[in-house]
């Protein structure tokens, strides 16, 4: 019951909560009702930066989200010319993270790192479509167990401003593993090839839990 009410956070959130933190006591010493205003500010930077712990499935037949939030596309797609992968035909999933969605990103699968590639870019409405060719992205380019290409990516969205990677190249990944992070509000695609999907757009996805596709 305690981590739910206080979950875990990532260390990204810690500066945040205490800049948040001396804003509302200022605040409180100017007016009460502008000090409860930062007080719920406080608040939900917290939460904003939780970290739970997720029960992952940890089937190497499965692809799971990489993110809370609603899933806003499946679709088949060229994949990235970024990874030179333009004339290859992926399957492609978004999900799109809102601010009061939790923001650690995930492996969707066991996988190693084969490459890692960050792109700066805009900072449009990351539901919109050209947010993934557009936007501050940042590509993982990973091999499953089967062989297959997988690809991550987080893109910024028009309050995000920071891509936390916390993989590196080569690593080898389990499923469910915290691959990063998106500071306030973004989206994560993934393109994949060889798995049939299992979610629907408007559904909700939880990171590390979610089904999105199966061999």
């Amino acid at each position: 019951m305690f981590t739910k009410i206080f979950p875990k956070i990532h260390t990204e959130g810690y500066k945040f909560i205490v800049i948040a933190g001396f804003i509302t006591i200022i605040l409180l010493l100017v007016n009460g009702f502008l000090g409860l205003i930062g007080l719920l500010l406080t608040i939900w930077v917290y939460y904003f930066f939780r970290d739970p712990e997720r029960a992952i499935i940890g089937d190497d037949n499965y692809l799971v989200s990489p993110a809370d939030g609603e899933i806003i596309k499946v679709e088949e797609v060229d994949g990235p010319k970024e990874l030179n992968l333009e004339n290859k035909k992926f399957k492609k999933i978004s999900v799109f993270m809102n601010v009061f969605d939790c923001h650690v990103n995930r492996a969707p699968c066991s996988a190693q790192v084969q490459d890692i590639l960050y792109k700066p870019g805009k900072f449009l409405n990351a539901s919109l479509d050209k947010a993934s060719e557009d936007n501050e992205r940042n590509y993982y380019k990973l091999k499953d167990n089967h062989g297959n290409d997988i690809v991550v990516v987080q893109i910024a969205g028009l309050v995000a401003r920071r891509i936390v990677c916390e993989t590196n190249k080569d690593q080898t990944l389990n499923q469910g593993d915290r691959i990063g992070m998106i500071r306030f509000g973004s989206r994560a695609d993934v393109y994949y090839e060889n798995y049939e999907p299992l979610v629907k757009i408007g559904q909700t996805a939880i990171s590390g839990e979610t089904l999105l596709a199966k061999r």
